[in-house]
């Protein structure tokens, strides 16, 4: 694909240097609804694209889950291996794919994206051993962490600044929607189909998705473009501009503290998620209908969350939000660990999805609106690094904390990283004030 042609954009020193003292970036004074935002053409197809996409992937990834746990008879390790085949390749390709979305024109980018992974969900049909299944998993991760900066770049590029906070919302609220209605749906048509029929489902929805964001004109701003190469030497190159990403964040204290408070969150939920079966199993003695509403609460509070947070945005920085979204998530994990009961553990989940919303969707707005565009890309993909990264890590270490400590104690291990990080990062943004 070729790079659309622009002026350069080039970041002084001096610039980095007002960026490094900058002061809390004010709310938008008036923040569009989810209705005005929707008007935007490119942005009511992406959404759109979005909820199909996401309902196929959320199919398809239970299915697998579903064979190698009851066709494959697969151990815990390696069913957990199955989300670890799914996130981690992000997790290196990411930094590097944002190069290339910062180059290469948006529209091609998606609808390529779409149909390579549409190619690649067709090899999960005739897949019957689990490295087969990891080996397409972790391709479909590589394609990924091209599309998901490529899709934050036409948002902040198409949407005004004062709907970037809806339609970070809608995106949110199409992810959990999907997340809810997805494990039951799953089930369904895998028992009564078979799992074939939920990849089939997965590969359709890839289809659907590329056709509609290839029916809407996606252009991005020649001023936006970024530069052409500084170095002869390709991966020279490559490596100048993840640098210079990685550089506007550290140097920016708002977009640094909001990257490391998703990947605290997203740390916080791969640490108490996997745990909150055995949770309601052991300690509460209960059944797994039980676990199911609490999985499906925790989607409910972050539903509620952005609906509220999109609200609260008009009249508080987005840097506050994330504090108090910190100190949500921390106040959650305190009840579910400390309250040993049903009705405790309920709560607890709709707290915890309704902070990580506090967290997310003003995190992200925040990304979009400072990240100069020339830089979306780089930015954007080395958060999704830093965020599935803390994710891998939590979901790796629930097991080996749980066993050494148990787990309601991790609940409250958990509980105390978000109260710390809360306090933590009031301090720094008030040091840099």
């Amino acid at each position: 694909m070729a790079a659309l042609k622009g002026p350069p954009y080039v970041i002084s020193k001096r610039a980095f240097t007002v960026m490094s003292n900058p002061a809390p970036a004010a709310a938008p004074a008036a923040t569009m609804s989810f209705r005005d935002v929707l008007r935007i053409d490119v942005m009511r197809r992406v959404w759109y694209a979005q909820i199909v996409s996401l309902f196929g992937d959320f199919l398809a990834l239970f299915a697998v889950i579903a064979v190698v746990s009851f066709t494959m008879h697969g151990t815990p390790n390696q069913i957990t291996g199955v989300q670890i085949f799914y996130m981690l390749p992000m997790v290196f390709v990411g930094p590097v794919a944002g190069v290339f979305v910062d180059r290469w024109p948006l529209k091609p980018t998606l609808v390529a994206s779409d149909l390579i992974r549409a190619a690649l969900a067709v090899l999960l049909i005739p897949a019957t051993s689990l490295w087969q299944v990891y080996v397409v998993l972790a391709a479909l991760s590589c394609v990924s962490a091209f599309f998901a900066p490529a899709q934050q770049v036409t948002v902040r590029t198409h949407v005004p600044t004062a709907g970037l906070m809806s339609a970070n919302a809608l995106l949110q609220i199409a992810f959990m929607g999907m997340r809810v209605v997805g494990p039951a749906t799953a089930g369904a048509v895998a028992a009564s189909f078979g799992p074939a029929t939920c990849y089939a489902v997965d590969v359709i929805s890839f289809v659907v998705s590329a056709a509609l964001i290839g029916s809407v004109a996606i252009r991005r701003p020649a001023a936006a473009q970024a530069p052409a190469a500084s170095s002869s030497n390709r991966i020279h190159a490559i490596w100048i501009d993840m640098q210079q990403g990685v550089r506007f964040i550290v140097h920016h204290p708002a977009v640094l503290f909001v990257v490391v408070a998703m990947a605290a969150g997203l740390f916080t939920v791969g640490c108490f998620g996997p745990l909150i079966a055995i949770h309601v199993r052991d300690t509460l003695h209960a059944s797994a209908r039980l676990f199911g509403f609490v999985s499906a609460t925790i989607g409910i509070g972050l539903l509620a969350g952005t609906q509220v947070i999109r609200k609260v945005a008009a009249r508080v920085t987005e840097d506050v939000l994330v504090l108090a979204g910190l100190a949500g998530i921390g106040a959650g994990a305190l009840l579910l660990g400390a309250v040993p009961s049903s009705a405790a553990t309920v709560i607890a989940a709709f707290a915890i999805g309704f902070a990580f919303a506090a967290i997310m969707v003003p995190a992200q707005t925040l990304l979009q609106r400072e990240t100069p565009h020339a830089l979306i890309g780089r930015v954007s993909s080395t958060n999704m690094s830093m965020a599935f990264l803390a994710q891998v890590v939590g979901l790796v270490l629930s097991g080996v904390l749980a066993d050494a400590f148990g787990v309601r104690m991790v609940f409250l291990l958990c509980a105390g990283l978000g109260v710390a990080m809360a306090a933590g990062g009031r301090a720094f943004l008030h040091a840099r004030t």
